[in-house]
Order: C-alpha cells, then structure tokens, then sequence
C-alpha cells in the first residue's frame, strides 16, 4: 500500500516538475540566446528529463508490476493506450532536441556561441510537447474513474 502511494506521488511529482520545464524549455529558446540564455534552455531541458524518466519508471512499475489495478485493465483501456500514443509522440518530438543539445553544451563548454537557428522551432515543439501532457492528464483521470476500459 505504501509503494503504491509512493509511486503515484512521484509519478504526480513528475507531472509538475515536467510541464514547468518544458514551459521553461520553450519560453528560454524564444529568449535572448547568449550564453546565459542557451544554459537556462539546457537547464530546463535537464528537469524534463529528470520529470520523463520518473514518469517513464513509475508508470511501468505502476501499470505492469501489480502496484494498481493491474496489466489486463490497461492494456484493455482505450484511454491509456491514448495516453501511450500520446507518451510516444512526445518521445518522437524529443528526439531533435536530445540530438542538438549536446552540441549546444559542447559548444558553450569550449567558450563558443551554439548555432541556435534551430530554436524557434523547438520552443514550438517543446509547447505541443506540454500540450500533450495535459491531454494525457485528462486521459489518466478519465481511466482512473474506469472510463476507456473494454476489459475482459
């Protein structure tokens, strides 16, 4: 009883340390970008990692290890398999930022100005990213009310 409490907190946890940041991701990529701005961008790209790993590995514990109503309930519900379509589009969105950024910390690691041509576009993605999450948010509390469940 305990662990599931445990993991449902950090999973709601994440919910918020997650859309903060990738709201901050998005408004400091449509900042000034000196070095200054560029680290606040990274920053925050670093808590939306920290947030998506958390949610990643407390839904699999949640959903598959018997901790809530169990795996047959979600793999029968149309919410949650909404909600998974909706984790996988935001991972696909992420895939350019996971590859630019490292670029960008090389750059400002040797003194040196990233090419940040890319940024606009990226605060945009970073926006329908967040857009997602609050629809996931509205899927997960229609399937905790047992709504989207065909179940066997």
């Amino acid at each position: 009883m305990i662990l599931r409490w445990i993991m449902a907190a950090l999973h709601l946890l994440a919910l918020g340390i997650g859309l903060g940041a990738v709201v901050s991701r998005a408004r400091a990529l449509r900042g000034v970008l000196d070095h200054a701005g560029i680290r606040r961008a990274l920053q925050a790209d670093v808590w939306w990692a920290v947030a998506a790993a958390v949610w990643i590995i407390t839904g699999l514990l949640r959903a598959f290890a018997g901790l809530e109503k169990g795996t047959s309930y979600y793999l029968h519900n149309h919410l949650f398999l909404t909600k998974m379509a909706g984790l996988a589009l935001i991972l696909l969105l992420e895939i350019r930022p996971i590859a630019l950024f490292p670029r960008w910390r090389r750059a400002l690691a040797r003194g040196e100005q990233p090419d940040t041509w890319p940024a606009t576009s990226i605060a945009r993605t970073s926006l329908v990213q967040a857009g997602l999450v609050v629809l996931m948010v509205f899927l997960a509390t229609g399937m905790a009310r047992g709504f989207g469940s065909v179940g066997p």
